[in-house]
C-alpha cells in the first residue's frame, strides 16, 4: 500500500508540475501578444509620450462657403491652440507618465478629443448657416494619439506595405464628443497657449555631418522653347527692423497668436493678425524698390544657448517651447524666375502662397518643401528633414521655392493650397494652371556648430514651430502675399519672359544699406539680401518639394535628404540600405539661382525618410489665409493625403521584427521574468521522477 501510494504521489507531482509548466508558458506568451495587439501604445507611454499626433482638420476643408470662412478660421486655430495645451499638460506629467500608462489616455487625449469634438461640431454648423454641407470625415478627426519617444527621437513614423502610414491608434477610447469648450471663435490671444515646462528637441538625430552626406542633388534638365528664362531680385532686407509677431495672416486671420511661434518679416511692416489687405496696400515697406509690398515671413531660427529673448515669457516663444538666442539671417535673397516651359503671367495682386508644412512631422511629408545645406554644398547636398552640421567657415543655408502655377481665378483657397500649385518634374503646369513667376529665396546664416556626444546633442539650433512638432527640420516653411504694384508686376513678368535679369542689383549684386547682405554694388538703402557675398553653389532644380533621407544618426555617414526631383512618389529603399542618388525623374533649373527649386507636386515629397509618426498629409499649416479667399477653380486637384515617410532606423527596426523568427523578437522572447511558476512546475515534475525511480529501486 505505502508503494502505491509513493506512485500515486509521484504521478501527482509529474502530472501538477507538467500542467503548471505549460499553463504558464502558453499564457505568458499569448497574454503578450494579445496585449500588445489591442493597445500597443501603452507598452511606450508607460516611458512617457514624447508629442501628440491629431488629424489636420483644415486639411480636409477643401471648399469652405465664403460667408463661413471667418468663423471656420477662428475654429481651426481653436484646433491649434488646443494641441498646443494638451501638449504642455502631457510634457509637465512625464513622471505621473512613467507610473501609469493609461494616464495620457485619461488625463489628456480623452479630454483633448472630447474638446476636438465640440469645435468640429461647430464648424459643421458654420456650414449648415452658410447654406453648405461639412465633410462627413470630420467627425473621424476628432481623436489624437500620443507618439512614443523612442519615434520622435528617431524621426519616425510607421509604414505599411501600402507605403501607407500606420495609425498608431492604440488604446484611445477615452472621451466623449461634445461638450466642454464654450463659445465658438474663441481667439488664441492672451491665453496660455503652451507653457511647457521643458523644450522638447530637436535631439541628436535631428543633426547631420553635412561632409558624411553622399550627394544627392540631381542634374538639371535643359528648358524648351518657349521657356522664360529671365529673373527679377527684389532686395527687402534680412528684418533689421526686427519685426516679430506670433501671428498668421493667412491661416489664422483676426487671431492673436495663430501660428505659436515668432516669424521674422520682411517687405511689407503691417502684416499682423488683423491687417487687411487696405492695410497691406498702404503700408511701409522694407524693400529697396518701393513698388514691392508684399510680404514675405518665415519662421525665426534659434541657438537653444540659454539666452533668455524678449519672448521668453510669452505665448508663441518661450512658453509654447521656442527658446534661446533668435539669429537674423546674415543674408536674404528673393529672386523671381520664370518656367522651362512657357511664359509666365502676372499675379494676381494679394495672391497668397504657403510652401511647406508647418506640421509635416505630424501631417506627412506630402506637403514639407524645407531645404537645409550649407555654403559650398549646396549643388551636392540638400536636407530635408535633417539640420546640417556645416564644417567651419560655411554657413547655413535657408532655401525655398514656391509653387509656380496658378488656378488663373483665386488668390487664396479654403486649405490655402489648391489654388496655386508645382510644376511637373518637366515644368508643366497641369489642370488648365498657368505658369506664374516663381519665387524663391535663400537665407544664410552663421551658427554656431552643435556638437554631438554620447548620443546628445549640444548647443543645437532649430527652427521656431508648433510645440508638438518637437523642432524638426521638415517643419520648416515660408510665407508669401504679393503685393506689387501692377506696373512693377508687369515690368517683372516682361522681364522674365524676355530672358533678362532685372530689378536690384541686376548684374551686380543688391547692395547692404540696413540690409547688409549683398556685395554693396547694386545699391544701399533699407534693401539689400540679393548680392553674391556667398557663393552661390549650383542651381538645384525648380518647382519640385524634396523627398528626404534619413541618416539615423548626426555624424554617421549617410545619404542626405533628397532634393527636389521629381513628381512622383519616390520608393524606400530596403531598409537599412543607402538612398540611391539617381532621381526617379529631374527637375528643371533655371540657372540664375541657387535656391532650391520646390517639386512640382506637394504629394512627390512623400519620402521613406521625411519625419512623420503618423499619416493623413493634410495641408493645414498653422501657418497660413486672408480674407477674400474664393474657391478653388475646377480641376485644382487637394495634395495627397497619404504620407509615405519612414526614418531609416525605423524601417530597419520594423523590418527586423517581421522577418525574423519569434523566438528572437516575438513573444516567447520577452516572457522570461514571467516564467516563475513554470520553474516551479519543473521542480515538482523531477520531484516526481525521483520519487517514481526509487519506488522502482526499493522494489526490486
Amino acid at each position: 500500500m505505502g508503494a502505491q501510494r509513493a506512485t500515486f504521489a509521484a504521478a501527482a507531482l509529474i502530472l501538477g508540475g507538467g500542467g503548471l509548466v505549460a499553463v504558464n508558458v502558453y499564457a505568458s506568451a499569448t497574454e503578450s501578444g494579445s496585449a500588445g495587439q489591442a493597445n500597443p501604445s501603452n507598452q511606450t507611454w508607460a516611458s512617457g509620450a514624447a508629442t501628440i499626433d491629431c488629424p489636420d482638420v483644415g486639411g480636409k476643408l477643401a471648399e469652405v462657403p465664403q460667408q463661413a470662412r471667418a468663423d471656420v478660421d477662428k475654429e481651426l486655430a481653436l484646433l491649434d491652440q488646443q494641441v498646443s495645451e494638451a501638449y504642455a499638460r502631457m510634457t509637465s506629467g512625464q513622471q505621473a507618465q512613467a507610473q501609469d500608462a493609461n494616464s495620457v489616455q485619461n488625463a489628456i487625449l480623452g479630454p483633448l478629443k472630447e474638446k476636438r469634438g465640440a469645435v468640429i461640431d461647430r464648424i459643421k454648423t458654420d456650414f449648415k448657416d452658410a447654406g453648405a454641407e461639412a465633410p462627413n470625415s470630420l467627425d473621424a478627426l476628432a481623436t489624437c494619439t500620443a507618439v512614443p519617444a523612442d519615434q520622435t527621437q528617431n524621426n519616425a513614423g510607421g509604414q505599411n506595405g501600402n507605403g501607407q502610414q500606420q495609425n498608431n491608434n492604440g488604446g484611445q477610447n477615452g472621451g466623449q464628443q461634445g461638450g466642454g469648450q464654450q463659445g465658438g471663435g474663441q481667439q488664441g490671444g492672451g491665453q496660455q497657449g503652451g507653457g511647457a515646462s521643458a523644450v522638447s528637441g530637436p535631439v541628436a538625430a535631428d543633426f547631420v555631418d553635412i561632409t558624411k552626406v553622399q550627394p544627392n542633388v540631381p542634374q538639371k534638365p535643359g528648358s524648351g522653347g518657349n521657356a522664360s528664362t529671365g529673373t527679377f531680385i527684389s532686395s527687402c532686407g534680412v528684418n533689421a527692423n526686427k519685426k516679430f509677431n506670433t501671428d498668421n495672416v493667412i491661416v489664422a486671420p483676426g487671431v492673436t497668436n495663430g501660428a505659436h511661434h515668432l516669424h521674422d518679416y520682411v517687405g511689407n511692416q503691417s502684416n499682423d493678425a488683423f491687417a487687411t489687405n487696405d492695410d497691406l496696400a498702404k503700408a511701409e515697406t522694407t524693400c529697396q524698390n518701393q513698388g514691392d509690398k508684399s510680404t514675405y515671413y518665415w519662421p525665426v531660427l534659434r541657438v537653444q544657448d540659454g539666452t533668455q529673448e524678449f519672448d521668453a515669457d510669452k505665448n508663441g516663444g518661450g512658453l509654447e517651447g521656442n527658446v534661446g538666442k533668435v539669429l537674423q539671417a546674415k543674408q536674404a535673397q528673393i529672386e523671381f524666375i520664370g518656367n522651362p516651359q512657357s511664359k509666365v503671367v502676372e499675379m494676381p495682386t494679394f495672391l497668397r502662397i504657403i510652401t511647406g508644412d508647418a506640421k509635416a512631422f505630424t501631417n506627412g511629408p506630402a506637403n514639407a518643401n524645407a531645404h537645409w545645406s550649407c555654403t559650398g554644398f549646396e549643388d551636392k547636398v540638400q536636407l530635408t528633414d535633417k539640420y546640417p552640421i556645416c564644417p567651419q567657415g560655411s554657413s547655413v543655408v535657408r532655401s525655398f521655392a514656391f509653387q509656380s502655377c496658378w488656378d488663373g481665378q483665386n488668390i487664396d483657397s479654403a486649405n490655402h493650397r489648391t489654388h496655386v500649385a508645382f510644376a511637373d518634374a518637366n515644368g508643366n503646369c497641369a489642370g488648365g494652371f498657368k505658369a506664374i513667376p516663381q519665387l524663391t529665396m535663400r537665407l544664410l546664416y552663421d551658427v554656431p556648430a552643435p556638437t554631438l556626444e554620447n548620443g546628445q546633442v549640444k548647443n543645437p539650433y532649430a527652427v521656431d514651430g508648433f510645440p508638438e512638432q518637437v523642432h524638426k527640420a521638415i517643419t520648416d516653411h515660408d510665407d508669401f502675399i504679393n503685393v506689387f504694384d501692377a506696373s512693377l508686376m508687369r515690368e517683372m513678368v516682361d522681364c522674365i519672359n524676355a530672358g533678362r535679369q532685372c530689378g536690384d542689383g541686376a548684374g551686380g549684386g543688391a547692395g547692404g544699406g540696413n540690409g547688409g547682405a549683398g556685395d554693396g554694388n547694386g545699391g544701399g538703402g533699407n534693401g539689400g539680401g540679393a548680392g553674391t557675398s556667398e557663393p552661390t553653389q549650383g542651381e538645384p532644380t525648380p518647382d519640385q518639394p524634396t523627398p528626404s533621407a534619413d541618416p539615423s544618426s548626426g555624424g554617421n555617414d549617410a545619404t542626405a535628404s533628397a532634393t527636389p526631383t521629381d513628381t512622383q512618389t519616390t520608393q524606400p529603399p530596403a531598409a537599412g540600405t543607402p538612398e540611391t542618388t539617381e532621381p526617379t525623374r529631374g527637375g528643371q533649373a533655371t540657372g540664375h539661382s541657387g535656391v532650391v527649386k520646390a517639386d512640382t507636386s506637394p504629394s512627390a515629397a512623400a519620402s521613406h525618410t521625411a519625419a512623420a509618426p503618423q499619416g493623413g498629409a493634410h495641408e493645414h499649416h498653422g501657418s497660413e489665409t486672408t480674407h477674400p479667399a474664393q474657391t478653388p477653380a475646377t480641376g485644382a486637384d487637394a495634395p495627397s493625403a497619404q504620407p509615405t515617410a519612414q526614418d531609416t532606423s525605423q524601417a530597419s527596426s520594423q523590418s527586423q521584427s517581421q522577418t525574423e523568427p519569434q523566438a528572437v523578437t516575438g513573444d516567447l522572447a520577452d516572457t522570461g521574468t514571467n516564467l516563475w511558476p513554470a520553474a516551479g512546475g519543473g521542480v515538482l515534475v523531477i520531484a516526481g521522477l525521483v520519487v517514481l525511480l526509487r519506488i522502482r529501486r526499493s522494489s526490486v
